[in-house]
């Protein structure tokens, strides 16, 4: 079966407050709500974003858990026009955004902020897609060829650029294979990340081992099958 990513979910304190944040810092527009049976999930994104573009889901329990923010997943990137990273980094830091991580401390390429509840936020480059629009989404994982096995085998994604090495992590970014030969589509990639690790020890990080999910971050994101007429049918994965 073959998939495009359809949203990407986060858990969050109080709906209406990142609602207000992203709605006013990226003019994200809601797309869709939906009350369940203790929860809220709201569906975001700009209001010209592609056709097959993935949105943000943020969803709100009825319940007075305090979530804690795990390390299995990474953050989610959005799209600025190349060459225009510091003026919207300034704009964003005009607006009160708080001062995370400047161009300038990321070599100049990307940046990153964070939401009301903590998520990372990357800004990235790109010269295709809608300004803010979701350009992938990072998880950590810590077996590399099992994780893009998974991919490749159930949706068909293969790697659509060069993997990408660190000294203590190694990037690999995958989508479609339409995608992949396309080039610069907007969609929304997924990023798998692992770090590296030598003589039994993962090298440059201080996480523990092994990978600890978020209380507030239910599932990575969502596929939905890619056929001829396909309706968003959401499928977590």
């Amino acid at each position: 079966m073959t998939g495009t990513l359809d949203h990407v979910m986060m858990r969050v304190a109080d709906l209406e407050t990142s609602l207000d944040w992203y709605q006013t810092h990226l003019d994200y527009e809601e797309k869709e709500r939906y009350e369940g049976d203790g929860f809220t999930i709201a569906y975001l994104g700009p209001e010209d974003m592609h056709e097959d573009g993935a949105m943000l889901e943020l969803t709100e329990n009825d319940d007075d858990m305090e979530y804690e923010m795990g390390d299995a997943w990474g953050h989610i990137a959005v799209r600025v026009p190349e060459g225009e990273l510091e003026d919207y980094y300034e704009q964003l830091m005009d607006e009160g955004v708080e001062d995370y991580r400047d161009p300038e401390s990321c070599g100049g390429s990307y940046a990153f902020v964070k939401d009301p509840d903590g998520h990372e936020v990357e800004i990235v480059q790109r010269d295709y897609g809608a300004l803010w629009s979701l350009d992938h989404t990072m998880i950590r994982v810590e077996d590399a060829d099992e994780a893009l096995g998974f991919w490749a085998r159930k949706f068909e994604y293969v790697e659509p650029r060069s993997r990408w090495e660190a000294s203590s992590f190694a990037n690999y970014f995958m989508a479609p294979e339409d995608d992949a030969d396309e080039g610069d589509v907007a969609r929304t990639h997924v990023q798998l990340r692992r770090p590296r690790v030598h003589d039994g020890r993962r090298v440059g990080s201080s996480r523990r081992p092994g990978r600890r999910f978020a209380d507030d971050w239910e599932h990575s994101c969502c596929v939905r099958p890619t056929t001829t007429a396909a309706p968003r049918v959401r499928r977590s994965v």
